[in-house]
């Protein structure tokens, strides 16, 4: 696909002997949303960290615009244009919430960093409310949009966000859903691995499902909410 922004081809990732990703074929076009579904081991969260430079494939190929992304370290896979919000947020606890926003833009030497600042409290108006604060001591869910605002600071094109409502109240997770709607809208390309498969594909334009370091399916995300196989295994039935 020509117009794909991110391209991945035969990627093949191990963890020792266990081979964690065999032969994956992925696209992400410009503008998207694209999800990631599977089973807990599946290997969603190893592809993002394969895509950002964290694990190292044994085989296969990655590209961003055009730039091989295969041997790159993760730092400079941040100054092309991804970022990562990680499962299990990974905050910098003992920092402020305005520090770990700092540095989301540790690589930036531009003078819009501020203002950049100020959209992230006005995106996440609790992170305003708590700017002073050490990430820490917040809820889940505030360490949860900490995390994603933190990974918007370098100005990504790509935002990789790994299990964004894990252990999030019904509430919340609508709150962060409607979120990542907006940072789409504003422009942001996103990739998301997500347990919620049926809120997941209710936002994204494709889905990816991923079964045991494999893709079992690629589709349009309406055609693989109304999918039985996919509604069986995923969606409650």
């Amino acid at each position: 696909m020509s117009d794909a922004l991110l391209t991945v081809r035969g990627l093949d990732v191990y963890y020792g002997a266990v081979h964690a990703l065999k032969g994956v074929d992925l696209e992400v076009r410009a503008g998207e949303i694209v999800t990631l579904i599977g089973a807990n081991g599946a290997g969603k969260s190893t592809l993002l960290r394969t895509i950002s430079g964290l694990v190292r494939p044994r085989a296969g190929s990655m590209t961003f615009d055009g730039r091989d992304l295969s041997r790159i370290p993760p730092h400079d896979v941040v100054v092309a244009g991804i970022s990562h919000a990680p499962e299990g947020r990974a905050v910098f606890a003992n920092l402020t919430v305005e520090d770990n926003l700092t540095l989301g833009a540790y690589r930036r030497h531009d003078p819009q960093v501020g203002a950049d600042m100020e959209r992230m409290y006005a995106l996440f108006p609790r992170l305003s409310e708590r700017k002073k604060q050490p990430a820490g001591t917040m809820s889940g869910g505030e360490q949860q949009m900490l995390a994603i605002a933190r990974a918007l600071m370098s100005r990504p094109r790509l935002l990789l966000l790994d299990e964004p409502s894990l252990g999030l109240a019904p509430l919340l997770v609508a709150d962060i859903f409607r979120t990542i709607v907006e940072i789409n809208r504003e422009g942001t390309t996103i990739l998301l691995v997500e347990q919620n498969a049926n809120q997941a594909l209710r936002v994204a334009h494709r889905g990816y499902v991923l079964e045991t370091g494999k893709v079992a399916l690629a589709d349009d995300a309406a055609n693989l909410l109304a999918n039985p196989a996919v509604k069986e295994a995923y969606l409650g039935g």
